[in-house]
């Protein structure tokens, strides 16, 4: 059977990677899988569309969903969550102790519409009253100069975003208090380097997240997969396609990580971690498809569209092709 070539492009992620060996296959098609890392991958599919299909940052989407002929169409299918209060770094000179001491200050962030900053802003907002435009953000290169952001901004002029000088990093300035804090993706270098000077602002990160999971069930989104739009008309049967083998290669790695007979990763009490998942947020603590994720999805837009990176608020099903939003029943 004939099939189409499509070139995906995604990290090397446990519940991708039956992807990546052809253990799991979509139908009709034969994948040209490329692991690249997210950084590399956003920036060469939002900047020039090389691939066919591609991780992409929730965000980015999103922003580009919200304007006109927008280029991309998205999956429900979810490779990065994470918890962010540990991304949030503080100065020791700042004088910073708990969150409501972020209103009024400077504070470094790679990109203004970096998913990650998307959800840590929202948090604080709803959870200790930090309004976003209350603070002054400095956006750059966070161990090395000269970052940008990927996507032209138009945000409304009570938010203020200006970059940082062009030999400057965000990691250093944090340890030298010429920014106050942090909201990123990546623990900067200093704060291994420098640990006198770089703090995080919840240094008991994993206690505070497992109650913010409690409280609300939000297990943060961070990325999605999208398809080049022209890509996707030309062939709309790849998105259902898509779907089912992401969905099935992620059941491949739960059922290696349920495994006790033998460990899949290299994590000593990794049966112990898999089963306070469980325990915690149910067998599928990872679930892809819109049902299961639409009050996480909901909270991110209006944070999204309240943090003025999207024109309007976007609602959920508009994110995700048609094809995935049901199934056939016998």
């Amino acid at each position: 059977m004939k099939t189409l070539p499509l070139t995906l492009s995604i990290w090397n992620y446990d519940h991708t990677h039956a992807l990546v060996d052809g253990s799991v296959r979509a139908e009709g098609i034969a994948l040209n899988v490329l692991n690249l890392g997210v950084e590399e991958t956003f920036f060469r599919m939002v900047r020039h569309r090389e691939f066919d299909v591609a991780e992409m940052s929730l965000s980015s989407y999103s922003v580009m969903a919200s304007r006109d002929k927008p280029p991309f169409i998205a999956l429900p299918v979810f490779p990065s969550r994470m918890f962010r209060h540990s991304c949030i770094f503080v100065s020791a000179k700042s004088g910073i102790r708990e969150p409501g001491d972020l209103v009024g200050k400077r504070i470094g962030v790679p990109e203004y519409q970096m998913t990650g900053p998307v959800w840590i802003r929202g948090i604080l907002q709803d959870e200790y009253g930090v309004d976003p435009k209350a603070v002054e953000y400095r956006t750059g290169g966070e161990e090395s100069p000269g970052r940008e952001e990927k996507l032209k901004l138009a945000l409304p002029p009570d938010f203020r975003v200006r970059p940082i000088g062009p030999t400057q990093t965000l990691a250093q300035m944090l340890a030298d208090g010429e920014i106050d804090a942090l909201h990123t993706a990546r623990v900067p270098s200093t704060f291994y380097t420098r640990p006198d000077d770089v703090k995080r602002l919840f240094p008991d990160f994993v206690a505070v997240e497992r109650d913010y999971w409690r409280r609300g069930h939000i297990f943060p989104i961070m990325h999605t997969v999208v398809i080049r739009r022209e890509v996707y008309e030309a062939n709309r049967w790849i998105a259902r396609s898509l779907y089912k083998a992401f969905v099935a290669a992620k059941a491949r790695a739960l059922e290696a990580l349920n495994a006790t007979f033998a460990l899949a990763t290299m994590l000593p009490w990794q049966v112990s971690a898999v089963e306070e998942a469980k325990s915690e947020m149910g067998a599928d603590w990872w679930p892809y498809g819109v049902d299961a994720n639409r009050n996480v999805l909901e909270t991110f837009l209006r944070y999204h569209h309240e943090q003025g990176l999207s024109s309007r608020r976007l609602a959920v099903d508009e994110l995700f092709a048609p094809e995935t939003l049901e199934d056939f029943v016998v």
